[in-house]
């Protein structure tokens, strides 16, 4: 096989472990954990794992300026922190499937932010792909029968944050390999709540549960979910541009969706499904026409 379609098969691998995030985070939920404690077991956990891995990170960890800490700082509130708590919030109050689409309104946040905060002007296309988004969000959430309007506010943050996290967090990628953000993005964010009651509270409900398969959904949030496709991504950006792996991470949604469907049981209606669909379909447009700087999704 050649390298670039092994790099098409990491992609696609590591966007299936991203889709199963609404998934196991609505199991949690069911299990009585709240989207702050769920939030707070796949950072932390994930921080965990990383430092039995130490030997792995120590010589980019080496190499960090401590003039870059602010940005990667900034980077991990943003993309791992705030997306992860607002995502899962999302899932819990509106349905992993409305969750996930909403998302995806991240390419809309980020086309409007670029040319706020950057300046960056928007093309015409780019201005129908907002449109487009903006409709198939309209229509998410007026077929969205079951979910809460908190929840659809919940989703629209989490697409906020991940935005912000590529527009404000392009001066963390300079000179950074991916590795040492990996690392990074989850340890300022993991250091922030071991600050508060979250992942005590977590670790204490996870040993009192006499059901033990939340067990296996905390080792599916933090290694299936986060760190194996991190590194199947990473591995992947090696063997294509970014702008080309980004058409492929639209596979997420779609599994996120089909998983809710199947093994949740979510009913979807026709306006929430074409909804979803023109969000995926702005998202996926977006990746193809607009090049994207080398950044790492969650």
């Amino acid at each position: 096989m050649s390298p670039r379609f092994i790099g098409i098969l990491q992609i696609i691998g590591a966007a299936v472990c991203w889709g199963t995030l609404g998934l196991v985070g609505t199991r949690l939920h069911q299990l009585h954990f709240t989207s702050s404690q769920v939030a707070a077991v796949r950072i932390v956990g994930a921080l965990a794992v990383l430092l039995l891995l130490l030997p792995l990170f120590w010589p980019y960890l080496r190499n960090l300026h401590w003039r870059r800490l602010p940005f990667l700082a900034l980077q991990s509130m943003l993309g791992m922190l705030g997306m992860s708590w607002f995502y899962f919030a999302a899932v819990t109050h509106a349905g992993s499937a409305v969750a996930v689409a909403l998302l995806y309104t991240a390419p809309v946040w980020s086309l409007i932010l670029a040319r706020l905060i950057l300046g960056e002007g928007i093309r015409p296309v780019q201005a129908l792909l907002t449109v487009l988004a903006a409709t198939g969000v309209a229509l998410t959430m007026a077929g969205g029968i079951d979910a809460q309007p908190v929840g659809l506010l919940f989703g629209l943050l989490s697409g906020l944050c991940y935005a912000l996290y590529g527009v404000l967090g392009k001066r963390a990628m300079q000179g950074n390999p991916p590795m040492l953000v990996l690392f990074t993005s989850i340890a300022f964010s993991a250091l922030v709540l071991l600050a508060t009651a979250l992942p005590y509270d977590a670790a204490a409900l996870l040993w009192q549960m006499p059901n033990k398969s939340v067990w296996l959904y905390a080792l599916a949030l933090v290694l299936t979910g986060t760190l194996l496709p991190y590194f199947l991504f990473i591995k992947g950006l090696e063997k294509m541009p970014a702008a080309q792996a980004s058409v492929f991470t639209i596979i997420e949604p779609l599994t996120a969706v089909l998983l809710a469907t199947l093994w949740l049981g979510e009913h979807i209606g026709v306006l929430q499904a074409l909804g979803i669909a023109l969000i995926v379909a702005a998202a996926a447009a977006n990746a193809v026409l607009r090049p994207a700087p080398k950044r790492m999704p969650l």
